[in-house]
């Protein structure tokens, strides 16, 4: 009986020291907790996609096409990317693409991803803000 009193007490006492007002600290600084930054957190498709400017500022074209860059060449991932930022629209014949906008046409997704490619390679390198 002795024993069932001594263990009820220590955990008791226990929980009471777990329930502190302060959160939780290492040295003078409280323990973060990580958001995931896309919807779907840890994936592939999230990193792909082209995160908006931080601190609210729009990003160009350019600048989200030359972020799709940094994915692997050749890649469904780097093809998604891509089509996020400008949405694909299939046509039967298109035309040669006179820009980064007509890649869009292109239904074989090799030959998109071939023109966003070109168009992306030489846009002029874009300062980092």
């Amino acid at each position: 009986m002795r024993m069932i009193l001594a263990v009820a007490a220590v955990l008791y006492s226990a929980s009471a020291f777990a329930q502190a007002d302060k959160p939780p600290m290492i040295g003078d600084k409280p323990l973060v907790q990580v958001k995931p930054k896309g919807t779907k957190a840890g994936t592939k498709e999230a990193a792909a996609k082209p995160a908006a400017a931080a601190k609210g500022k729009p990003q160009s074209i350019a600048a989200r096409l030359q972020a799709c860059l940094d994915l692997d060449d050749g890649t469904k991932d780097r093809l998604n990317c891509y089509d996020a930022v400008i949405a694909p629209t299939p046509k039967p014949k298109p035309a040669k693409a006179k820009g980064y906008a007509d890649c869009r046409f292109f239904k074989e997704e090799d030959e998109r991803l071939a023109c966003f490619n070109g168009f992306a390679e030489s846009i002029p390198k874009l300062p980092k803000t």
